[in-house]
């Protein structure tokens, strides 16, 4: 029965840049053609760069869109492309244009939108109908979108009830730590329920606080992976579907008859089409790959942070370095993603700045190879408290006079990005912003808050990670092993305002990501008077949060378009109890 060479194509496409995306897929299409590919696979909504937003009520983006794949369409001679595309109809589709050989042959949209999350599909698209295969260099080839096969039944059921041997799935997924384990577990369930092989192409890069990463794969009708793609980077995946592993998987399965019998017409193209002359036609079973969690998160982090930046006309960051564990990491992050030389640390001391954190912040500029400028903020602070003395007599010194070296630091750090063009990069991380322990228009100012969907404990995580990469650690040994502060006042400490970070974290991964009650959370083994502190600590600092820069999605639920609550809101978790 032969095989199907199948290319996937994750690329990393920009939000409205739509030459630069019809480039990259030109490029790739030359390629899987030299690689001997007959059908090719670029993610959902590639042309248009995921997600557009209110990019799609623009009719004239739209259109420009349409046109696009038009130009696309005469760049596919000698192979059959699927690209996904914003469709104008009578309404707007989420949708896939197939073109073959130098002409658009046909278009599959949406069916199943999204709307949780990060997901707004409904926002702006109709569910479409209908579904179609096509007859491929012997194959039967169904094409679908992202959702549509996520759940059982559906278009997927559809397309193989009425005989496709491959399903070919487009996607632009999001990363989130260990996702990749419940896609591989969906892809292999469908594909084993069904009979069929699939085809999952994903897109990759960094958009706002999304990432997405890539792992395009090939799962075989018995639900084994026999291909799979890098994660966080450009790639085009070319495996090889034999044909005969497909019919004997349905003929040893015969429960698959009941799975696959839905009933609907789905329409059949046929199409001709064969390897180009002269193309390589070794076999093409390049396996699965391997995963670690840990190293995918800060790989996210360095791709979020790399294509923000650049994406947005930025070629080099500047932050605060305060030798803490959370500016040595994101120091770490910017140097790996831009250069050393794209990055400008800026040692800001005060009256209680720690000869430690000095040192510290030296010896990790020196490790990244990085530029550091030193701006002591004592006389600045000092004025500044000689200015409000009259107006605070009488009142006893608190977090206004903290909070105002916080604040003196984040002028400085935005006059830097103004005069020389730097984005600032902020170093708070989740848990610091779960609980509002940061200081508006002080560190929370900035562009681009790299670690911001980080909990603490996995902050440290990270930076013993990082240290083991290279030949010599770069995060000092003393920035992990000392207690965090942010040496405002005398003596201070983290923990004198907040639970430690490995009871805090637990407990707000469950009220924040999994939105647990306090009475649950205690029932898991925390102590109420702690839960009900933190649960309050979360609740009254929503409107820090609204106004904290975007930064790199890394948790199931992050800050942001992921966990909406109003600002203005009475309810309290726990106060009926």
């Amino acid at each position: 029965m032969g095989r199907l060479r199948i290319g996937l194509a994750q690329v990393n496409a920009t939000v409205g840049d739509l030459e630069g995306n019809a480039r990259v897929i030109l490029e790739r299409i030359d390629e899987a053609r030299e690689a001997g590919v007959q059908f090719l696979a670029f993610p959902e909504l590639c042309v248009s760069g995921y997600p557009p937003e209110d990019l799609l009520l623009k009719p004239s983006f739209v259109t420009a869109c349409r046109r696009t794949v038009e130009r696309l369409a005469g760049g596919t001679r000698g192979l059959t492309v699927a690209i996904g595309f914003p469709e104008r109809g009578a309404e707007l589709y989420n949708a896939a244009a197939v073109l073959h050989d130098g002409t658009w042959v046909g278009t599959v949209r949406k069916q199943r939108l999204p709307n949780y999350g990060v997901f707004d599909e409904l926002r702006y698209f109709t569910p479409g109908t209908g579904e179609r295969v096509f007859l491929v260099g012997g194959a039967w080839v169904g094409v679908s979108i992202c959702e549509d096969l996520w759940l059982p039944g559906g278009p997927v059921a559809r397309m193989a009830s009425a005989g496709a041997e491959v399903i070919v799935n487009i996607n632009a997924s999001p990363y989130h730590r260990g996702k990749w384990r419940e896609r591989q577990r969906l892809l292999a369930t469908r594909a084993a329920d069904y009979g069929v092989a699939i085809a999952y192409v994903n897109l990759v890069g960094g958009q706002d606080e999304l990432v997405f990463d890539g792992g395009s794969l090939v799962v075989d009708p018995t639900g084994e992976i026999v291909a799979e793609a890098p994660t966080f980077e450009p790639a085009l995946l070319v495996c090889d579907i034999e044909l005969e592993e497909v019919f004997r998987a349905r003929l040893q399965e015969p429960r698959r008859q009941d799975a696959t019998s839905v009933s609907g017409d789905v329409e059949r193209t046929v199409l001709s089409s064969t390897p180009a002359a002269g193309a390589s036609m070794r076999p093409a079973r390049p396996g699965p790959a391997t995963h670690d969690d840990l190293e995918e998160a800060y790989r996210a982090l360095v791709l979020g942070t790399r294509d923000y930046v650049r994406k947005n006309g930025f070629s080099a960051v500047v932050l605060g370095l305060s030798g803490g564990i959370d500016s040595s990491l994101v120091a770490a992050v910017a140097v790996d993603a831009l250069g050393a030389d794209a990055v400008t640390g800026v040692s800001m001391p005060s009256r209680y700045s720690s000869e430690g954190s000095r040192t510290d912040a030296a010896a990790l500029s020196e490790a990244l190879g990085i530029r550091v400028l030193t701006l002591p903020i004592e006389p600045v602070h000092t004025s500044f408290l000689q200015v409000l003395k009259d107006t605070f007599a009488g009142c006893p010194e608190d977090v206004t006079e903290e909070n105002l070296q916080a604040r003196i630091r984040g002028t400085l750090l935005m006059a830097l990005s103004n005069k020389f063009g730097w984005l600032l990069l902020t170093t708070g991380n989740k848990s610091e912003l779960a609980t509002g322990y940061a200081t508006l228009y002080g560190d929370m100012a900035g562009g681009f808050a790299v670690i911001r969907d980080v909990p603490k404990t996995l902050v440290y995580e990270m930076a013993r990670w990082r240290n083991a990469q290279g030949a010599q650690p770069v995060i000092p040994q003393t920035v992990i092993e000392k207690p965090p502060s942010a040496e405002l006042r005398p003596d201070q400490k983290d923990a004198d305002s907040l639970p430690p970070y490995d009871v805090l974290d637990p407990i707000l991964a469950l009220y924040v990501e999994d939105d647990r009650s306090i009475q649950e959370i205690v029932d898991a083994g925390f102590d109420e008077a702690i839960v009900r502190r933190v649960a309050r600590l979360v609740d009254l600092s929503e409107y820090k949060r609204r106004q904290a820069p975007p930064g790199v999605k890394i948790t199931p639920r992050a800050f942001g378009k992921d966990r909406r609550l109003p600002i203005t809101n009475a309810f309290r978790e726990g106060a009926a109890d």
